[in-house]
């Protein structure tokens, strides 16, 4: 049995770690800290709210004292950390919160764990601190690149993923300097439920449903690797379980897309939805053009985002060879799902979008 805190677990990929571990491990204790800032939304945990294993608390990751009284209070031997803030947009608007979060907070934490479970003995021996990281620390490639590897030289470009490789740099030192029981993992741009709609994959779904211009960056070439979000979970399970200590994992889909050619997929398969379920006309009666299977009429080139990455590709040699990890999703299974999901769960979303959810 473990006694699991998970920051940020009321977030996108967080909830649905949370609701990952809660199916495969129900006797553990997962404890939830969240501040429940823009991207947190206690609705995506609204299915285990009663599981009495679950404990949600609302707090900031840089209340150090509030981390000490639930490590201790929740007997917690894993952290697993996704608490950031992540979109690449209001980085460049707002640096200040990503600073703050990423870098200072991750650093509260780790000062917590150390004090608890190094200084004061607790778990000394058998605990674990799980970060969770991005593949935008290695920077950029070109198109002929290859995939970033874990040895692959960080290179950020924009204050997001500034703030997260000085982050990792801070995993890295505490268990180099002081012995801290640490994995890091840097994932590709995951997908699925919960994802929130200024994101590209569900901004695409929602701006098509509300009948909105979906607006492209630049050529729209940018490529992106795609991890469907419940096989990166799988991914963080067994970095726990098998990870070799002080050691980082790349967890990828081996799926590489052009942004462009996921919106134009997702206009097609959401044609194909409207075509196939009349239903959903009468529910989404905004959404015109999909009715008339021209979703594509919405795609609207925009002036492309400042210090825009050209493509992300990880490579998971390393997690496939030292633990055993595979993905289960194809993109083409995970994105149908996904659009499935907001389908049928229209009132999570658009609570956003009206700026009701519970906060």
């Amino acid at each position: 049995m473990k006694n699991l805190l998970v920051t940020g677990g009321a977030g996108f990929i967080g909830s649905n770690f949370v609701h990952y571990w809660i199916k495969n491990y129900p006797q553990d204790t997962v404890v939830v800290l969240d501040a429940l800032t823009y991207a947190g939304n206690l609705e995506s945990l609204s299915s285990v709210k009663g599981n009495h294993n679950y404990k949600f608390y609302k707090g900031d990751i840089c209340d150090t004292a509030l981390i000490e009284l639930i490590l201790k209070e929740h007997h917690i031997d894993t952290v697993v950390h996704f608490a950031a803030e992540s979109h690449v947009d209001r980085s460049i608007t707002g640096p200040d919160a990503f600073i703050q979060t990423n870098i200072i907070g991750t650093h509260s934490l780790l000062k917590a764990v150390k004090k608890v479970w190094l200084d004061e003995g607790y778990n000394k021996e058998t605990h674990r601190f799980h970060h969770v990281s991005t593949d935008e620390v290695y920077g950029s490639l070109e198109v002929k690149d290859p995939a970033f590897s874990e040895s692959h030289q960080y290179a950020p470009n924009s204050p997001y993923s500034a703030s997260k490789a000085a982050s990792d740099h801070l995993v890295r030192a505490y268990h180099h300097t002081y012995g801290l029981n640490v994995t890091t993992s840097n994932c590709s741009n995951n997908y699925g439920p919960y994802h929130f709609p200024e994101k590209l994959i569900p901004l695409v779904i929602t701006n098509i449903l509300l009948d909105k211009p979906l607006p492209i960056y630049g050529d729209g070439k940018q490529i992106r690797d795609w991890l469907y979000v419940e096989d990166h979970a799988r991914g963080i399970d067994l970095v726990i379980k098998k990870g070799r200590l002080g050691e980082c994992y790349n967890i990828g889909g081996i799926n590489e897309w052009a942004n462009i050619d996921i919106v134009n997929l997702i206009c097609g398969l959401m044609n194909a939805e409207f075509m196939e379920n009349p239903s959903l006309i009468e529910r989404f009666p905004s959404a015109c053009r999909v009715h008339k299977g021209l979703a594509q009429e919405l795609i609207t080139y925009v002036t492309d985002r400042a210090g825009h990455d050209r493509r992300y590709a990880i490579d998971p040699s390393k997690s496939n060879e030292e633990l055993g990890y595979q993905p289960k999703e194809s993109f083409e299974s995970g994105i149908c799902k996904t659009i499935r999901w907001y389908l049928e769960n229209e009132e999570w979303w658009q609570s956003i979008l009206d700026g009701t959810y519970q906060k």
